[in-house]
């Protein structure tokens, strides 16, 4: 398996025992890890420090995950690694929608998201 040290994941999720779960199995995983609950807030983290990979809620308060994605795109072109995490029926039209690179499906399992994380950031 690919070294996760150093590796960056911004995570953002408006769910907090989620946020919180998702964050601690990416952690134990050897991903440095940053959190945003909207995506005002997660705007603020890529200026901070540019992840190697995103985790995109779609449904948020403050900022959606559309005006998020709009907005990172404008600002960075496709610089970052956009993954929607969603229940959407159509997840995978949520993704396109957004010029992301994958969808994860909640609920996912571990492996899933550990896979689908390691995959983008390292096709990066």
């Amino acid at each position: 398996m690919a070294t996760r040290a150093g590796t960056s994941v911004l995570l953002i999720e408006d769910d907090v025992d989620l946020r919180e779960t998702e964050r601690l199995l990416l952690d134990d995983a050897g991903y440095d890890v940053v959190t945003a609950a909207d995506g005002a807030e997660a705007l603020r983290r890529v200026e901070e420090a540019p992840p190697d990979v995103i985790l995109l809620d779609m449904r948020m308060p403050v900022m959606d995950g559309w005006t998020f994605a709009r907005e990172l795109h404008a600002r960075y072109g496709d610089r970052f690694p956009l993954v929607v995490v969603t229940a959407a029926e159509d997840a995978r039209a949520r993704a396109r929608e957004v010029g992301a690179r994958d969808v994860l499906g909640k609920p996912f399992d571990i492996d899933d998201l550990l896979l689908t994380v390691e995959q983008n950031a390292t096709a990066h």
